[in-house]
């Protein structure tokens, strides 16, 4: 009597970029244990294709033209509340990851590091793990205990990185200088930033802000 094998991990990948699409398939093609059942090169797609096909595995590019991979996640999730998904980007910052992750997503890999990691990142959703990197989960419980850059700080952060002095932000925004002085205040605070520069940089680096 032969031993059983169990079936492959099905796996669905979104991207609406052929030559990466093709590089996710040759890395799963070497795989016994895993089966690409499925590729989708939009969120409207992927949403249907795994309706469809009910793949273990989604991976999901976050930029795509129609529809993002956040989007796509959340109304994957809301009609399939177990669906594991990987999110796949080439952004680097704890914004576009955090936005991912809150939306459903319950990995993060960069497409950068798939050789590298994503087949062990695969096998470890599907056996019921979570992949989150650990910048990202600080970022997180940060956001989760209040220090979230808040809109309106993101509004006086991005004047800010445009050269605008506190005085010239206030008459942008029709508020006081003293407020954007407490704005700023509260940025350097929440960022842990030495100055306004580097409170750029590193609102830039996270991808809270867009400029």
């Amino acid at each position: 009597m032969s031993a059983f094998t169990p079936l492959p991990i099905t796996i669905l990948s979104v991207d609406d970029h052929p030559l990466f699409q093709q590089g996710i398939a040759s890395v799963i093609a070497a795989e016994p244990d895993l089966y690409l059942v499925g590729q989708a090169a939009s969120g409207a797609e992927a949403i249907a294709l795994h309706r469809a096909l009910r793949p273990a595995v989604t991976l999901m590019d976050l930029q795509m033209p129609d529809m993002g991979g956040v989007e796509a996640i959340a109304a994957i999730r809301a009609e399939f509340p177990a669906a594991r998904i990987v999110a796949l980007t080439t952004l680097e910052g704890d914004c576009h990851a955090a936005r991912a992750i809150m939306s459903g997503a319950v990995g993060y890999v960069f497409k950068s590091a798939v050789r590298k990691s994503l087949l062990e990142t695969v096998r470890h959703i599907h056996a019921g793990g979570r992949s989150i990197p650990p910048s990202l989960a600080l970022a997180m419980a940060q956001s989760r205990n209040g220090s979230v850059v808040t809109a309106r700080e993101v509004d006086v952060l991005r004047l800010v990185a445009r050269g605008n002095t506190n005085a010239a932000i206030a008459e942008t925004l029709g508020i006081s200088s003293e407020t954007v002085k407490g704005y700023m205040s509260n940025i350097l605070l929440k960022l842990q930033a030495r100055d306004r520069a580097h409170a750029v940089m590193i609102a830039l680096e996270r991808g809270i802000l867009g400029l």
